[in-house]
Order: C-alpha cells, then sequence, then structure tokens
C-alpha cells in the first residue's frame, strides 16, 4: 500500500526466520542485542519499526491502525522477505498483534512468544472482573484524548518516556529518541490505542492452536497477575507459561530468562517441511 519500512535483520536469510515485534513506546532497536545473539544459532531475524514507527509507514488518521491493517503489515512484510513460515515473538503492543497474527493464521506460524501481554480475551476478562487490572489499565483512557499524551510525553525533552527507558542502553535511547522526535509519530504511535481500544474496536480473536510461550514479569506496571494467570485459558495445544521476578521492560531487566526461554521454545518447534 506503498508504506515503506525500516526494518532491522540479521543472519542468513535461507535460515528459519524469528521474525519480532516492539511495542510501544519502542522501537525495533529493542530486540537487536537479542537477535544478534540467536543468528548464530542457526535463524534469520527480522525487526521492522511498525506503521507509524517507520517514517515512510506513517499514514494520518486513526483508521490507518486498526488491528486489522497492523496484522496485514506483518504477513506483507514476511511475504516480502521471502518466507512463507516463520517464528513470531512480540512485546507489549508486538504482543497484541502477535496473538491476532498466529490466531489466523497458524499453519504459517512455527512458533509465537508473547512477552508481558496475554491474550485479548484474558486482557478483556481482567479488566472486566478484576480491580489490580483496571487500576493498572486506567493510562489507557488518558491516551485516547486527543493532543494532550503527546503534549505529556515530550514535555521536558521527552523526560516521561525516559523515565520508563531507564534500563535501555544509551545506543537504544537514542533510537528511540530518534524515532518519536520525528513529526507526528508519537500521535501515530497513540492511535493504536485510539483505533483499537474500546467496546466496539476490539477484535475478537479464539483460542490459539500454535505452540505458545508466555513470558511475563511479576511487577508488571500493566498487566495483572488475573490475566497472566487465565491466559492458559484461550490456548489449545502446547502451552509454556513463565512468570519471572520482573516488570514489564523484560528484554531490557531479564535478558537471560528471555533468551533462554526463547531458544528453547524455538528449538522445540522446528520446521519439518
Amino acid at each position: 500500500d506503498n508504506l515503506q519500512f525500516d526494518v532491522r535483520s540479521a543472519g542468513n536469510p535461507e535460515n528459519e526466520m524469528v521474525f519480532f515485534l516492539h511495542g510501544f513506546p519502542e522501537t525495533s532497536a529493542m530486540w537487536a542485542k537479542l537477535m544478534e545473539d540467536i543468528l548464530s544459532l542457526g535463524y534469520y531475524c527480522v525487526a521492522p519499526n511498525l506503521r507509524g514507527y517507520s517514517s515512510g509507514a506513517r499514514p494520518k488518521g486513526k483508521n490507518n491502525y486498526t488491528m486489522d491493517k497492523l496484522v496485514k503489515d506483518v504477513i506483507d512484510l514476511i511475504g516480502f522477505m521471502g518466507k512463507t513460515k516463520f517464528h513470531l515473538v512480540g512485546h507489549d503492543w508486538g504482543a497484541l498483534i502477535g496473538w491476532n497474527v498466529v490466531y489466523q493464521f497458524p499453519e504459517r506460524t512455527l512458533s509465537w512468544t508473547a512477552l508481558s501481554v496475554p491474550h485479548p480475551k484474558a486482557f478483556k476478562k481482567a479488566y472486566k472482573e478484576n480491580a489490580e487490572q483496571r487500576k493498572k489499565s486506567s493510562y489507557i483512557k488518558l491516551f485516547m484524548i486527543p493532543f494532550l499524551p503527546e503534549y505529556k510525553m515530550r514535555k521536558n525533552n521527552f523526560a516521561l518516556l525516559k523515565k520508563l527507558w531507564k534500563h535501555c542502553s544509551k545506543d537504544v535511547l537514542e533510537d528511540y529518541l530518534s524515532v518519536f522526535k520525528q513529526r507526528k509519530s508519537l500521535t501515530a504511535a497513540l492511535n493504536y490505542y485510539r483505533a483499537n481500544m474500546g467496546k466496539k474496536k476490539s477484535v475478537q480473536i479464539g483460542k490459539i492452536e500454535v505452540p505458545t510461550l508466555f513470558i511475563w514479569g511479576k511487577t508488571d506496571l500493566a498487566v495483572s497477575v488475573f490475566a497472566a494467570e487465565n491466559n492458559k485459558e484461550y490456548i489449545e495445544g502446547y502451552y509454556k507459561f513463565i512468570d519471572v521476578e520482573g516488570g514489564h521492560w523484560l528484554v531490557q531487566t531479564n535478558y537471560k530468562d528471555v533468551y533462554n526461554s526463547l531458544i528453547n521454545h524455538l528449538s522445540k518447534h522446528v520446521d519439518n517441511t
């Protein structure tokens, strides 16, 4: 659709693909170390800056950020890079997109690894029934307001976002800032919430058949224990849940947990075709 994405890649394109989806407020830079560390194990690693984060893929209007378009981007990018099957890894919004991808394309997904964010129905159930989850999700209502969240995040040279990025390396921090300082990038990123959150907007998906690994931090600022533990109700087939002593930013704070769990998961679910 005439969109141009910025994409990181590492490894031999002939190998099995591991496709990484970043969350908010991050970029594909969050995956750089992990990509470098697993390519030597025989994988082809690819991580795009998603719609709105790539300067050439930043259409105006929240209707250009609905889940169907975000899912299509993933499938189109994977196809563009010549792959029919793939391993998928997602964090935060990348996890939400990933749940939808693997539900719609189970025959193409070799394995699925979600970090921090559970199946959308597990999250929705928690929001309805669990006070802790409603409290943790209170920021979403602020994000739905036009202009104000962007102003607050840009204030004092992105001081608010820098607090969230305190565990990042200098290189990764600079990459994040290089994107969020671009015109309309914050609005595009917040449009993920504005286009997909709410009773009439949320897309309902069913149970997941793809081999699934879910890693969640016990002190996650956005996802309750109720939501995390209830996730198993929406998985059919192989499922492994790992709760770690950490928060929401697992790649930065619990790298060894993520790395070890991921490579174990990938090695169990190879392409035998």
